[in-house]
């Protein structure tokens, strides 16, 4: 548990519980703020995102829309350059590609290519991830994707501390912001959670900036970038390696990956020397690669060692033996940290 999460008293709270606490929080303090997708008002979500704002807010301010993904993202955009600050929910994050022309093309573009003459105040929520077997188009992170396509914040919450903060941070925004739900990390009933992302929560509101990675773990022989549900994977891995005697794992959670925060990562590695990045992205072209080059590029002598676990450049398989092969768990991870120290 991180310190910000340890400073945090009272009650815990699941991610999902988190996030409608914080998008209701929202919602009354501005008239302005309201939410829509498919399955988010009578259903609260199939990842339980909205549970419970269709009962205080109706349906004026709470949408379930056609299975059109286009024409919502799209209404949203429109809404957000007219002053409104919706949230618009892609019930999966691989369903943007029926949608990438008003998602990139205009919700991430319109500001600049206005000369700043109109701003787009919206969140884009997607479920990421997968690890329960619902093959390639519904399984994918694509955290890359969106980190290098510019114009849009984007973020990944891994507990339901940063679940919070960071959704009153991306509501308040006046920049579109993708903020990237792992549903393995939500706390729903039908898909049981490691234990780490339920965490105390304040009830008063408070904010994460972006841009701040949080350390989950330090230590003194090996850095750990991740963020997800791999900030978990990787904490398990450093704890277990330490109950042996092993080498002392630092655990970076990145959090958000625009704006990122490259200091963090830099400051721990000059003190590792050895540097293991995982995520659930695929490996080509990706955030390990762009955390490895950040290192190198600011000083390649301070990097004594390497390695990457990603997804390898294949479609996500239905096969629960074959998609274990490919999503790096706490076991790979400790190899990759072992390697490294050796």
């Amino acid at each position: 548990m991180s310190s910000q999460e340890q400073q945090a008293t009272g009650r815990t709270a699941t991610m999902s519980d988190a996030m409608v606490e914080a998008v209701a929080h929202e919602m009354r303090e501005d008239e302005e703020v309201f939410y829509m997708g498919e399955d988010v008002a009578d259903y609260g979500g199939i990842f339980d995102s909205t549970t419970g704002l269709l009962d205080e807010f109706g349906r004026d301010r709470v949408m379930d829309v056609p299975i059109s993904e286009t024409a919502y993202i799209g209404a949203a955009v429109g809404a957000a350059q007219a002053g409104m600050r919706p949230i618009a929910e892609l019930m999966f994050v691989d369903f943007a590609g029926v949608c990438f022309d008003q998602i990139y093309n205009q919700m991430a573009k319109n500001t600049y290519m206005s000369g700043g003459s109109v701003s787009v105040p919206m969140v884009l929520t997607t479920a990421v991830g997968g690890d329960y077997n619902d093959a390639a188009q519904h399984s994918q992170t694509l955290y890359g994707t969106f980190a290098h396509l510019p114009g849009m914040k984007v973020v990944v919450p891994s507990t339901a501390y940063d679940a919070k903060g960071l959704m009153h941070n991306a509501i308040r925004d006046d920049d579109p912001v993708v903020y990237m739900f792992h549903k393995r990390l939500m706390g729903i009933g039908w898909m049981p959670a490691p234990d780490g992302p339920k965490t105390p929560v304040p009830e008063e509101p408070y904010t994460i900036p972006f841009g701040e990675a949080d350390v989950k773990r330090e230590g003194d022989d090996v850095t750990v970038v991740t963020l997800g549900l791999h900030v978990h994977r990787a904490v398990e891995a450093a704890e277990s390696l330490a109950d042996e005697g092993g080498p002392d794992a630092e655990v970076i959670d990145l959090r958000t990956l625009t704006p990122l925060d490259r200091e963090t990562v830099i400051e721990s590695v000059a003190d590792t020397g050895r540097l293991v990045v995982v995520d659930e992205d695929y490996r080509s072209f990706g955030v390990t690669g762009e955390i490895v080059a950040s290192v190198a590029e600011h000083d390649p002598s301070a990097l004594e060692a390497v390695e990457r676990l990603a997804v390898p450049d294949v479609p996500i398989p239905y096969s629960r033996p074959l998609e274990d092969a490919i999503n790096p768990d706490a076991a790979a991870i400790a190899e990759a940290i072992r390697t490294v120290a050796e």
